[in-house]
C-alpha cells in the first residue's frame, strides 16, 4: 500500500523559518532508514504558502488566489510518498519520526487501480499504466 505522509504547516514553517542543523541531521538519519527499509518513495519539503497560489474552479471560471492563505494548521509543510504493507506499519515509521514540540503529522492512504475496479475501462486502466511508466513509478 502507499501512503502520502502529510506534515502539518505551524507558525514557523509559513513564517519561512527552516529547521536547525540538528533536526536537519536527524530527519537526513531517518530518511535514510526509510530508504534502506524499502519504505520511502519520495519526500520533499515545501516553501510558504506565501510562495505559492490555488486556483478555485467554477464552471469555466478560474479564479487565481495568491498566498499567503489563512489558517497555517490547514496547511502543508512537507511531505513523503511511502511503500508499506499496512497503516499500522505506517505509525509505527512515523513515531520514530525526530519530530518534537506539537508536530501534527497525518498519513493518508493512495488508491489504486484496483480501488477503482468497477468504474475503469479496461483503456483507461491501460492509459494510466502507461503514464506510470513514462514516470518510472510502477506501482
Amino acid at each position: 500500500m502507499r501512503c502520502m505522509v502529510i506534515v502539518k504547516a505551524d507558525k514557523d514553517s509559513e513564517a519561512g523559518v527552516l529547521p536547525d542543523t540538528g533536526l536537519f541531521e536527524a530527519m537526513g538519519k531517518y530518511n535514510e532508514e526509510l530508504v534502506k527499509a524499502g519504505v520511502m518513495l519520495a519526500g520533499d519539503g515545501l516553501k510558504p504558502s506565501a510562495s505559492g497560489a490555488r486556483v478555485r474552479f467554477d464552471g469555466r471560471q478560474r479564479t487565481v488566489i495568491d498566498g499567503p492563505f489563512a489558517e497555517s494548521k490547514e496547511l502543508v509543510a512537507g511531505f513523503w510518498l511511502w511503500q508499506v504493507k499496512s497503516l499500522a506499519e505506517a505509525v509505527e515509521w512515523l513515531k520514530r519520526a525526530p519530530f518534537d514540540g506539537g508536530t501534527e503529522v497525518e498519513i493518508r492512504p493512495l488508491y489504486e487501480a484496483e480501488d477503482f475496479a468497477d468504474t475503469l475501462t479496461p483503456e483507461l486502466r491501460e492509459r494510466g499504466e502507461r503514464l506510470r511508466a513514462q514516470l518510472g513509478n510502477n506501482h
